[in-house]
């Protein structure tokens, strides 16, 4: 379980892998320094579904209707694709102190995307971010504004639980979700050891979560309180996952600053076997 794990390079020539999500049979992530969303067979074939010319994109998720949601980090909006058509489904400018980053839908549509807080690229001092919830007619409302990095989210099958990475302060963070999206008891669900941080996350059918950690190059999976069942090493940062059937797929990369990821485009997805599948949301089906 902790030992080594064979990888298997998917996809390569990608600038930057981020917010993988499994639907429909298929891997969709965010090349976000490449500013495409990219449909992968679980075969390597690639579908480039489309580009946003004057941002970059980051979580991805899905409207009971089947519209794709897509952050537009530098804008702090959220993008609406119908298939053909793109929109703003929701401006949170007005609350979101920086670049939005991940994000998680439910089932009812409901959309909670944090944000990076500080100017991270650009080596500003670090400050905490934002998670908001957007409902599904495009109405922002601040959940909380004292996250450290919050950035990978997922929620839990019973649509009860909401648990978020906050990246710097390296620990999986929980909130309850009442019936009218709100998010209140926040608690440290896991924290992580050592050097290891937690980036993308997912959740899979026995109650664990996999967090990926670019800074040790690896994804592990946890349990509630913190103890590591699996390990995956990777030989460059891990920097987000997703289970798809029964492998975890996993966005690599040498560095995440836009300039060299542009420039070297060496980032990878890659795959390795898992022993269980996905559960709650990002939405697996």
């Amino acid at each position: 379980m902790l030992g080594k794990i064979a990888l298997t390079v998917l996809m390569e020539n990608i600038a930057f892998g981020e917010g993988p999500r499994w639907h429909n049979g298929h891997l969709w992530f965010s090349d976000m320094h490449g500013q495409q969303v990219i449909k992968l067979a679980p075969n390597g074939s690639h579908e480039i579904i489309l580009r946003l010319q004057d941002d970059q994109p980051s979580g991805l998720g899905w409207l009971p209707d089947g519209d794709l949601l897509i952050v537009s980090m530098q804008k702090r909006q959220v993008l609406r694709f119908d298939g053909k058509n793109l929109s703003v489904h929701a401006d949170l400018s007005p609350m979101a102190s920086c670049h939005c980053n991940d994000m998680v839908v439910d089932a009812l549509g409901r959309s909670y995307v944090g944000n990076f807080g500080f100017d991270l690229h650009n080596g500003a001092e670090a400050e905490p971010g934002e998670l908001i919830r957007i409902d599904i007619d495009g109405s922002i409302h601040l959940m909380d504004n004292d996250l450290s990095f919050p950035n990978g989210a997922v929620i839990t099958p019973d649509g009860n639980t909401l648990i978020v990475a906050e990246t710097f302060a390296g620990v999986l963070t929980a909130f309850d979700i009442d019936p009218a999206g709100n998010l209140n008891n926040r608690r440290e669900w896991a924290k992580l050891t050592g050097d290891a941080l937690p980036d993308g996350i997912c959740l899979d059918s026995n109650g664990g979560v996999w967090t990926a950690s670019p800074t040790t190059n690896e994804c592990v999976r946890l349990l509630e309180g913190g103890e590591i069942t699996h390990r995956i090493r990777t030989d460059r940062g891990a920097f987000a996952c997703m289970i798809g059937e029964h492998r975890l797929y996993i966005c690599t990369s040498k560095a995440s600053d836009p300039v060299s990821c542009a420039t070297a485009r060496d980032a990878r997805i890659e795959a390795a076997p898992v022993p269980f599948s996905a559960a709650g949301y990002p939405h697996s089906g």
